[in-house]
């Protein structure tokens, strides 16, 4: 088999690929409603009747969001063990994760997405705590 024949049987086998998967996203419901995803490509004036094009950007959303969730939980398991070490004297008996502001906005900031918010957020760990369970 030469270079071109390997290359056609290639992108053939992509292009079945590609098919199926399509196909399989008519079946496949989206953890983001396709009415939200055709609001949003609306908004931005991108207008596409097809449903698997709708689910694909609602896929890739839902990627996107599990990937910023996953680096936000890095970022915060990391400042809190740095929060620990810094009290070793102390027992941290709260064990909770407590996802900030900062958090998100470091995870963020790696895709390219810039978050600024106001003065005034309550972005404190101990935030909506209850007094009596705080440590201080």
């Amino acid at each position: 088999m030469n270079h071109s024949q390997q290359a056609t049987g290639s992108r053939h086998d992509d292009d079945a690929a590609l098919s199926e998967f399509l196909a399989s996203l008519m079946e496949y419901t989206p953890t983001i409603p396709d009415e939200l995803v055709e609001h949003y490509l609306g908004k931005s004036g991108f207008q596409c009747p097809d449903v698997r094009l709708i689910r694909l950007v609602a896929v890739a959303t839902q990627k996107f969001v599990a990937d910023v969730a996953s680096d936000a939980l890095q970022h915060c398991k990391a400042r809190q063990a740095a929060v620990v070490k810094d009290k070793r004297d102390k027992q941290q008996k709260d064990k909770r994760l407590i996802l900030t502001m900062e958090d998100l906005s470091k995870a963020l900031r790696e895709y390219g997405v810039n978050v600024k918010h106001q003065e005034y957020f309550a972005d404190s760990p101990s935030t909506g705590v209850d007094s009596t369970s705080r440590e201080e």
